[in-house]
C-alpha cells in the first residue's frame, strides 16, 4: 500500500502500519483476536452440542441453538451502533465489549449447561457492541470519504478478520475436539483477552473522534431509556420465571420468541422506514427496491450460514473426514471459507475492475442473482454426500470442501454488493441505520433456519436440502428476470 504525504506518512517522521494510520494496526489486531475468538468458538458449538461428552442433544437442537446464536450477534448490532452514538461512544463501547465477550467464553468454559447458555449469551451481546462500532473506528483515521487511502486501510482491515477466522477452527478447534472441549472455549477468552490489552496499549493511536459521543442522550431521554428497558427487563424475568417455577419451562421457551423475534423486527424495521412520510418519492422507491435485495440476501444466509452447523453435523456423523489417510478434526472445515476469502478477494477485485474498464462488468443486480444461484448450487452438490452417507459410505472431505469453495464464490458475489447497495440506496435520514438493517437480513435467514430445526424439521435431509437449494435458484432468477423493474426502483444507483 503505498502511503501518502500526511502526518501519518513516514516522511513526516511517524510511524505507519503499511503506509496507513498507525491506529488501524490496533484496531486489526482487535478484530483478528476477536475473530479468533468468535470463529472458534462457533466452529466448537454445533459440535459440543451433539457430543456425548458436551450436551449430548439432537442435531436438530443443536442447528436451533447455533442458527439463534448467529441471528442474535446480527441482531444486536444494531443497539450496539446505537450504544456507540447515543451512550459511550465508539472507543469505550469496543473496550467494554471486549470484556463481555472475554466474560461470555470463560463462562462457556465452566462444565454447566446454564453457564453455557449465560456464555453464549453474553459472546452475543459483546458481538453486538463490538461489530457496528470499530468499523466505524476505522473509518475516523481517514480524512472524510475521499481519503485515498480509505479504501485500501479497510481491505487490510478485513484481512485481519480473515487471518482470525482461519487460524481459530485449527487452535481452539483442535483443543476443543482432541483434548478438552472447555478448554477450548477458554481459548477463545484468552484470545479476546489479548485482544482487550492491545486495544487499550494501542488506543493513543486511534483518531480522537472515537471519544465522542455524536449524538448524546438528553438526561429525559437516559430516563426514559432506562425505565423501558427495566420495564421489559421485569416483564421477561416474571414470565421465564414463572415457567421454571410452574415446571412447564423447557428450551423451546426460549428458542421459539428469539426466533419469532428475528423475523418480525426486520419486517417491522422495514415497514416503519418505509412508512415514513419524510421520505421523499424517490427515497421511497429505492426503499421498495432495497426491500428485493433484503428478502434475496436472506434466503442467501439462510443456506449459507448452515456450513457451521448442517454440514458440520453431517461431517461429525457421515464423512471421511481424512485427506491422503491423514485424519483431521471436523472443525477445521470452517477454516475453509477465510482462506479461500483471502485467495479470492484479490482475484474477485482484479476482475470486476478489468471488466469494468471494458465496459462489461455486471450490475448490481445480476451479481446478486449470481451469488444466488451459487449458493443454491452448492445445496445441490451436497446432495451428492447425502446419498453416498444415504447408502452407508461416508463421503469423501472434498466433497464438503466443494461445497464450501462455491459458497465461498457466491458471497464474494452478493456480500460486497450488498454492502455497497445498502449505502448506496439508503435515506438520508436512515443512512447511519440501515448497515444495521442489512444485518437483519442475515437475522432473518438464520432464524428462518433455526424456526425450520425447532419445528422437526430434518435439515440433513435430501428433500429439504433440494428444496432450499431450489428456493435459493428461483430467486436469483427471479430477480434477473425483473431487474429492468428493479433497476427502475433503483433510481440513480447503479
Amino acid at each position: 500500500m503505498a502511503s501518502s504525504l500526511t502526518k501519518d506518512s513516514p516522511s513526516s517522521g511517524e510511524k505507519t502500519f503499511f503506509g496507513h494510520p498507525r491506529g488501524l494496526a490496533t484496531l486489526f489486531m482487535t478484530e483478528m483476536w476477536e475473530r479468533f475468538s468468535y470463529y472458534g468458538m462457533r466452529a466448537l458449538l454445533p459440535l459440543y452440542l451433539i457430543a456425548p461428552g458436551g450436551l449430548d442433544m439432537n442435531a436438530g437442537t443443536a442447528t436451533a441453538i447455533y442458527s439463534v446464536y448467529l441471528s442474535l450477534v446480527y441482531l444486536l448490532a444494531m443497539p450496539g451502533g446505537w450504544f456507540g452514538d447515543r451512550v459511550w461512544g465508539p472507543r469505550k463501547t469496543v473496550a467494554i465489549a471486549g470484556g463481555i465477550i472475554m466474560l461470555g467464553h470463560l463462562t462457556l468454559a465452566l462444565p454447566s449447561e446454564g453457564t453455557f447458555f449465560a456464555g453464549l449469551g453474553l459472546v452475543a451481546i459483546g458481538s453486538g457492541l463490538l461489530k457496528s462500532n470499530i468499523s466505524t473506528m476505522v473509518g475516523h483515521l481517514y480524512d472524510g470519504p475521499e481519503d485515498p487511502r480509505r479504501d485500501g486501510g479497510f481491505t487490510i482491515f478485513y484481512m485481519g478478520i480473515n487471518m482470525g477466522a482461519f487460524a481459530a477452527p485449527l487452535v481452539i478447534g483442535t483443543v476443543g475436539e482432541n483434548v478438552n472441549w472447555h478448554l477450548g472455549f477458554a481459548l477463545a477468552a484468552l484470545g479476546m483477552g489479548l485482544g482487550v490489552v492491545q486495544f487499550l496499549i494501542g488506543t493513543r493511536h486511534l483518531n480522537e473522534r472515537s471519544l465522542v459521543v455524536p449524538k448524546p442522550l438528553s438526561k429525559d431521554e437516559r430516563a426514559a431509556t432506562l425505565r423501558k428497558s427495566m420495564i421489559w427487563l421485569g416483564v421477561a424475568a416474571v414470565f421465564y420465571i414463572g415457567t421454571v417455577v410452574t415446571g412447564v419451562y423447557t428450551l423451546n421457551w426460549l428458542l421459539v420468541p428469539i426466533t419469532i423475534a428475528g423475523l418480525v423486527i426486520p419486517v417491522m424495521v422495514l415497514t416503519r422506514i418505509k412508512r415514513d412520510k419524510e421520505l421523499s418519492a424517490a427515497e421511497q422507491s429505492k426503499m421498495t427496491g432495497y426491500i428485493w435485495f433484503f428478502v434475496a440476501a436472506a434466503i442467501f444466509w439462510m443456506i449459507y450460514d448452515q456450513g457451521g452447523s448442517t454440514l458440520s453435523i453431517f461431517a461429525e456423523s457421515s464423512a471421511e473426514n481424512s485427506v491422503f489417510g491423514w485424519d483431521f478434526p471436523v472443525s477445521w472445515y470452517q477454516s475453509v471459507n477465510p482462506v479461500l476469502i483471502m485467495a479470492l478477494a484479490p482475484v474477485f477485485a482484479t476482475f470486476w475492475l478489468a471488466l469494468n474498464r471494458r465496459g462489461k462488468e455486471p450490475s448490481t443486480i445480476v451479481k446478486f442473482s449470481s451469488g444466488l444461484v451459487l449458493v443454491g448450487a452448492s445445496f445441490f452438490v451436497f446432495l451428492m454426500p447425502l446419498t453416498i452417507a444415504g447408502d452407508g459410505h461416508k463421503a469423501a472431505a472434498m466433497w464438503l470442501v466443494a461445497i464450501y469453495f462455491i459458497q465461498t464464490v457466491a458471497e464474494l458475489t452478493l456480500s460486497p454488493v450488498g454492502l455497497s447497495v445498502t449505502t448506496k440506496m439508503a435515506p438520508e435520514k436512515y443512512a447511519s441505520q440501515m448497515m444495521g438493517v442489512w444485518f437483519l437480513a442475515v437475522t432473518a435467514g438464520d432464524c428462518t433456519t433455526g424456526l425450520l430445526s425447532l419445528a422437526g424439521v430434518e435439515l440433513n435431509g435430501t428433500g429439504v436440502v433440494a428444496l432450499e437449494a431450489t428456493l435459493a435458484v428461483a430467486a436469483g432468477i427471479a430477480i434477473f428476470m425483473y431487474r429492468g423493474k428493479v433497476k427502475q426502483l433503483m433510481g440513480d444507483v447503479r
